[in-house]
């Protein structure tokens, strides 16, 4: 088995029925591994086996794994919510759910083995909320740390971006902890995606402002373009990185960052457009 291919290796992956989770899932398959899939509605990948998984609710968590069972290779956390949906179930899915289950699903990876999710460069200033999201990360249980978020709506927003800004934070401190356990984390940070998901987000800021987002590059990216450095990040040619939010954007965080890019400017010019 070489460092790049997945042959005779047995993941998990929650979130598999479309955009990014089905290319990564499908991916997968094709590298040879044995790929065991979780989502809240049916997957067309051609898995191993599926379950039915709602991350708003700790006991289909327990029911899911439980049911995969046995040891792993490595878990791919694809699940998410756009901002429609209301901002609690927003934070349960994208972080709080997605942290339950990741801690419960540690004892069955392997020595080695690895957990790679999926972030957004939505949650680029991590930094600018980073004590109240060290302050949540401290709560151990997903009952509080759902309260601690509906105390602080103001803060939580539309739950997407402190959502993506917590997932990020809390990836870089597994990253110091897991690794004694010989298990590596890390995250994606993709850009605009044309995914299924995408309307919801048109419809929440507008197809203007969210293309922003995908400059220098001037494109979105496909679901395919994040399921290959995602699934880079699990497999073994990784095996030093750890603890790493891996920007997939075409280029946009580096350019906002150097001042190739004036994000304020491009946000402005763009929103302007959409009110005319």
């Amino acid at each position: 088995m070489g460092l790049w291919d997945y042959a005779g290796k047995r993941v998990a992956i929650v979130g598999c029925a479309s955009g990014m989770g089905e290319a990564t899932a499908r991916e997968l398959v094709a590298l040879g591994a044995e790929v065991h899939g979780a989502d809240i509605r049916p997957s067309p990948a051609p898995l191993a086996s599926f379950r039915t998984i709602d991350l708003k609710d700790p006991a289909s968590i327990d029911a899911a794994l439980d049911s995969i069972g046995g040891k792993l290779d490595g878990l791919f956390n694809c699940a998410g919510l756009p901002q429609p949906f209301p901002p609690i179930d927003v934070m349960k899915v994208n972080f709080i759910g997605t942290r339950y289950l990741t801690e419960r699903a540690v004892g069955m990876i392997k020595p080695g083995g690895a957990i790679a999710s999926i972030a957004s460069t939505a949650g680029f200033a991590y930094m600018q909320n980073l004590e109240p999201i060290k302050e949540l990360l401290a709560i151990p249980d997903f009952a509080s740390a759902s309260q601690w978020c509906e105390e602080r709506l103001e803060l939580v927003g539309d739950g997407y971006t402190f959502s993506k800004q917590v997932l990020i934070v809390w990836t870089m401190v597994m990253g110091a902890r897991l690794i004694k356990q010989g298990v590596r984390i890390n995250c994606i940070c993709p850009g605009p995606t044309q995914t299924p998901m995408m309307s919801s987000f048109e419809s929440h800021a507008g197809a203007a402002v969210i293309d922003v987002f995908t400059e220098p590059m001037g494109r979105r990216s496909t679901p395919e373009e994040q399921a290959r450095p995602l699934i880079f990040l699990n497999s073994d040619a990784a095996s030093y990185i750890n603890g790493h939010p891996l920007n997939v954007d075409g280029g946009c965080i580096g350019a906002v960052t150097t001042g190739e890019l004036d994000l304020r400017a491009l946000m402005g010019a763009a929103m302007g457009a959409a009110s005319t």
